[in-house]
């Protein structure tokens, strides 16, 4: 089956925005979502982008505030005010979570949405076993296996796989897609993916 190749990072607002719809547009394509759980901090070392931290004020409340506010109303979906309260806490236990279940045969498109929207509207912390326990539980798979394997050396090789081949084909940030080789980067490009796949 065809496939949208979704790198992205567990903890991107972006990628939390744009989640629900991207799972519409597989579904009417019939395409598979192949998720790529990636170091998204690694990456933007790699682009030439400014660090968040070195950037204006006004710029983190336009792009991490306004932004983020303008796009859920208009994906008509919850959004906390302001930034979760441990999104600077490590992102590797909870993006290799998400690895960890689809080397367990698991259909991650669920859990990869409760985890983050569980971050950006319950302010839960990613970096935290007993709240990835409870996202787990919302996306009603067993925790435990997940966790475990989470830790092991597969896991963290395929986590740093998927970074590399981002940093290799140029991708920008979280979200991007790539449609058949071709490159779609951020939420705001699904109504292009849309209009390429004929949805």
């Amino acid at each position: 089956m065809a496939v949208i190749e979704y790198f992205y990072a567990g903890y991107s607002a972006f990628a939390y925005i744009g989640h629900a719809e991207l799972l519409r547009i597989a579904k009417k394509s019939g395409r598979e979502i192949a998720h790529r759980p990636f170091d998204l901090r690694k990456l933007v070392t790699t682009t030439g982008a400014q660090p968040v931290a070195s950037r204006t004020q006004a710029h983190k409340e336009y792009f991490f505030g306004r932004e983020i506010e303008r796009w859920a109303e208009y994906r008509n979906i919850p959004v906390m005010k302001g930034t979760p309260t441990h999104h600077a806490h490590d992102i590797t236990l909870s993006n290799c979570l998400l690895i960890a279940g689809l080397v367990q045969g698991l259909n991650i498109d669920m859990l990869s949405l409760e985890m983050l929207r569980a971050h950006w509207v319950d302010d839960f912390d990613l970096d935290n076993p007993e709240d990835l326990k409870k996202i787990c539980a919302r996306a009603e798979v067993d925790p435990a296996p997940l966790l475990s394997a989470a830790l092991s050396d597969e896991v963290h090789a395929l986590y740093d796989a998927n970074t590399e081949e981002a940093i290799r084909r140029s991708a920008f940030g979280s979200p991007t897609y790539f449609i058949d080789g071709d490159m779609f980067y951020g939420q705001d490009h699904l109504e292009l993916i849309a209009h390429t796949l004929k949805v």
